[in-house]
């Protein structure tokens, strides 16, 4: 058994006062234990997109027609709702999930030593976008479902696996100045790799709203475009992607890569000769609903495995010295023992 240290009246004042310097002056993680809090903010990241998909694809986007409660007078569904509602209201909870995971994020990279305040930025960065879109989700509601709103709700999760994905790769890197591990050609192809993902994944979002699953079974409004010309034009992106893709993979075995870049490359082509099979096969079976879920996990993989792709570019090694957060729980609690 690990004995509980006792704490002092100065303690609890200390901890009251700055709970996360308290926190890291009593503890330092394992650096797999950093790694395994940044990947589980991230996989939340991603398990609240496809469950966001799941809301919008049973029709269950006004199952809790208000915000923050889910109907008139009671913050849970009622026996009077029906079992979108439900649907609806897990997919709420699920941010609490998504924010306690954010916050281990957060509380590990504050605790590591020496202190990495660049990844407690990012965690930080993280908790802010989730509110954001929390509040953006509810708003997504009140005005029914508008199709533009519920675009900018998904562009803004996409906000929140870019910076969760970043966080886990700094996690297994040091903070020293980034040095390039390929020369500028290869740089600049893969920032116009990322561009046209970016184009990708910004046409998906029309392509949703202008498609026939609008979220919910009564009226909500639409994009004004041709559905199929949409898709026809998200499909010529997608090609693009593929052919960069390809074109980098082949361009880093002429010159010798790194093993790194290389790896991340390939892992990023099957992700999306797997992604395109699925978008093909719901196109030509008029958007089943698991097909379109399934395509909906597969755009927050092949953005990851881009940004994986860009960030195996550089390698950064560890710096000497760093600001430790027990500095500033000791000065918390030594103006706390001074107060008395």
């Amino acid at each position: 058994m690990v004995s509980v240290p006792k704490l002092t009246p100065t303690d609890v004042v200390a901890a009251l006062r700055n709970p996360l310097a308290f926190i890291a002056g009593h503890w330092t993680p394992d650096p797999r234990t950093v790694r395994r809090a940044a990947l589980t903010a991230l996989v939340m990241s991603v398990v609240i997109v496809v469950t966001g998909g799941a809301v919008r694809l049973t029709g269950s986007g006004l199952g809790c027609p208000t915000w923050p409660e889910c109907t008139d007078g009671s913050l849970t569904p009622t026996t009077a709702l029906s079992y979108h509602s439900a649907i609806e209201f897990t997919n709420r909870m699920l941010t609490y999930v998504l924010c306690a995971a954010v916050g281990w994020a957060i509380i590990a990279a504050r605790s590591e030593k020496p202190y990495r305040r660049s990844l407690t930025r990012l965690g930080w960065a993280q908790f802010w976008i989730v509110m954001g879109n929390a509040i953006l989700g509810g708003i997504v509601v009140l005005v029914g479902l508008n199709p533009y709103t519920v675009a900018a709700h998904f562009l803004l999760a996409t906000a929140l696996i870019t910076v969760a994905a970043v966080m886990w790769q700094r996690t297994r890197e040091g903070d020293g100045e980034p040095r390039p591990l390929v020369g500028k050609a290869v740089q600049q192809l893969v920032w116009a790799l990322v561009a046209v993902s970016l184009v990708l994944i910004a046409a998906g979002t029309v392509v949703t709203g202008a498609g026939p699953h609008p979220g919910d079974s009564g009226e909500v409004e639409r994009i004004d475009v041709s559905w199929s010309g949409v898709a026809e034009l998200h499909a010529v992106f997608a090609w693009i992607v593929v052919s960069l893709t390809f074109a980098l993979w082949f361009f880093l075995k002429g010159v010798d890569a790194p093993r790194g870049p290389r790896d991340r490359v390939r892992d990023l082509f099957l992700i999306l000769l797997g992604q395109g099979v699925i978008g093909y096969v719901q196109y030509f079976t008029h958007l089943p609903t698991v097909l379109v879920g399934l395509h909906m996990f597969g755009s927050c993989l092949v953005w990851i495995g881009v940004l994986r792709v860009l960030l195996s570019l550089r390698e950064r090694a560890a710096v000497a010295t760093a600001e430790l957060p027990a500095q500033s729980y000791d000065a918390v609690g030594a103006s706390a023992a001074r107060a008395e």
